[in-house]
């Protein structure tokens, strides 16, 4: 059951340097890749865009042969209720269930709002979440 749980998210190098995001959205455009949902990360010199697409394969695929770099990374995305108290009640199943989480962000969606989650155990997370009597959302859902 957790395996169908967890989702295949794009991290995308991006220089720090005005165009480079642009560069990278005409790339997404040019291959018909849809970004459901997406968050940057700065560092120094450089960001990390991190991508939900509608086929991350291809997508990952596409990218390369077009010399951006990009991998994937398995995440996570969990149905959150629209009210106070939703983030914690996520955060506290992965404290109670010993999961690490590394970075999280947020996404509405037709499902309605969700976090992603990369976590350091993504099966285990998708079973307390289950377990709890939350929704994980599948690639599919999203």
């Amino acid at each position: 059951m957790a395996k169908e749980n967890i989702i295949k998210q794009l991290s995308i190098f991006v220089n720090n340097e005005p165009g480079s995001l642009a560069s990278i959205a005409l790339v997404l455009k040019e291959c018909n890749i849809n970004l459901k949902a997406f968050n940057i990360a700065e560092s120094s010199g450089f960001g990390v865009l991190r991508a939900i697409a509608d086929n991350p394969e291809e997508a990952c695929m596409k990218l390369k042969a077009r010399n951006i770099v990009v991998r994937q990374t398995d995440v996570i995305a969990v149905s959150v209720e629209d009210q106070p108290g939703g983030l914690f009640r996520i955060a506290n199943i992965m404290g109670d269930a010993k999961v690490n989480i590394e970075y999280a962000y947020a996404y509405t969606g037709r499902n309605g709002p969700s976090i992603f989650l990369r976590v350091d155990d993504p099966e285990a997370a998708a079973k307390a979440i289950g377990k709890a009597g939350m929704r994980c959302l599948s690639q599919s859902d999203i």
